[in-house]
């Protein structure tokens, strides 16, 4: 990695990512399909070297939040089945069919549109149905009884429209990574997309992909798993939820490290960056670090007189203290010797024998490992690894 660019920079471990797909792929039955989930940029990993990976390994779908991710990732080259799971305006009908894209379709109204600009674009868009089970969020309700049977109705509907080709169904399970207290509340779910597929096979329809398992579901729920699986945050090493503990051999991909840009000696009675929140109470050694809050790391993590958060120097915790800024922050090294300008930091990720997980800087910001690797800064290049080699960069920045 050029030396230029050596400021705060993420590194990825392809082998980390393969091992992680194998895990899924020895997990589930052969005969179930694996959709990896790349969307957020393959969750700040960034999407290009990930997706390319797992189309290499096989991977069967890819899915995406929106119609500018499934651009891109046809761009780069994936050329298997894409789902967008979210949005599409349905005046955009002759790009999905152009680009052979799966739409989710999640109400009646939506798909009339999309019908009805896929027939005046003379085009046929393949289309997924997305039922609400307990999620409330995107879908056709069937979180009752009554609404089952009303969604049974309006996905036939659907089915008939002309300029659409319903080729799949699914659902999103809102509790899977909650542990044994939500089991209940996850199978109620299942029960009522199941319910909703039996009345629609009762009438001729039988939609070919049914999938509702997420990473939590993909590992703990196996008799769901149904024709297609959805992993996301497993693909990239990290738990769905603490829940998960050590139970499964997931490997974090990402890491990310700094260097110290400048050593500084403090007197006793001096303060750390803005607002004077913290003072030091002894003659301290202090590092400036060039990472803050515009590359992802969270201003909630500052220090008001209590260690909140560590970096890895040298194999050692050293504490954030003061205020996160912008560009820079700052951490206290007195306890470790021979701290020198240049020496590399590790934000989260492995130094020598110490490891800080993502999960502990995402549990005391208040937050899931899920959001804090997504919010890495577009600034921050990506370095990917294999066999202990740097392989490829990204740099949004500067191409």
């Amino acid at each position: 990695m050029s030396e230029l660019l050596k400021r705060t920079w993420a590194k990825i471990n392809l082998d980390d990512i393969e091992h992680n797909y194998r895990l899924v792929r020895n997990h589930v039955a052969p005969s179930v399909l694996i959709m990896c989930i790349v969307k957020a940029d393959a969750y700040g990993h960034g999407v290009r070297h990930i997706s390319l990976l797992h189309q290499e390994l096989g991977a069967d779908w890819f899915g995406v939040s929106n119609l500018e991710e499934a651009l891109q990732i046809r761009e780069i080259g994936i050329f298997k089945p894409v789902l967008i799971l979210g949005y599409t305006p349905p005046n955009r009908a002759s790009d999905l069919s152009k680009y052979c894209f799966t739409q989710s379709v999640f109400s009646e109204e939506y798909a009339q549109e999309l019908s009805a600009c896929a027939k005046e674009a003379n085009c046929t868009i393949d289309c997924h149905i997305k039922f609400d089970s307990g999620m409330t969020r995107l879908g056709l309700s069937c979180r009752t009884k009554e609404q089952i049977e009303r969604a049974a109705d309006a996905a036939e509907r659907i089915c008939a429209l002309p300029n659409l080709k319903c080729t799949g169904a699914f659902t999103h399970f809102s509790v899977a990574d909650e542990g044994e207290s939500q089991r209940e509340f996850t199978y109620s779910q299942y029960d009522k997309f199941s319910g909703v597929l039996t009345l629609l096979e009762e009438r001729g329809i039988k939609l070919k992909l049914r999938h509702c398992c997420n990473s939590a579901a993909t590992l703990e729920y196996s008799q769901f798993h149904m024709d297609m699986v959805r992993p996301g945050i497993i693909l990239y090493g990290l738990k769905p939820s603490g829940e998960f503990k050590d139970k499964y051999d997931l490997r974090p991909a990402m890491e990310i490290k700094s260097v110290i840009s400048m050593i500084k000696q403090v007197e006793e009675g001096a303060f750390a960056s803005y607002g004077r929140t913290y003072e030091f109470r002894q003659p301290s050694v202090v590092a400036t670090i060039p990472i803050g809050y515009a590359d992802g790391y969270p201003r909630l993590l500052s220090s008001s007189g209590e260690v909140t958060q560590d970096m890895l120097v040298q194999g050692k915790r050293a504490p954030v203290v003061g205020r996160v800024c912008m560009d820079q922050l700052l951490l206290d090294v007195s306890r470790i010797e021979n701290v020198r300008a240049g020496m590399t930091v590790t934000v989260f990720g492995r130094d020598k024998e110490a490891f800080i997980p993502v999960d502990e800087l995402s549990e005391k910001a208040g937050t899931i490992n899920y959001e804090t690797v997504c919010l890495v800064g577009k600034r921050v290049p990506r370095t990917y690894q294999r066999n202990g080699k740097t392989v490829a960069q990204v740099n949004y920045i500067i191409d």
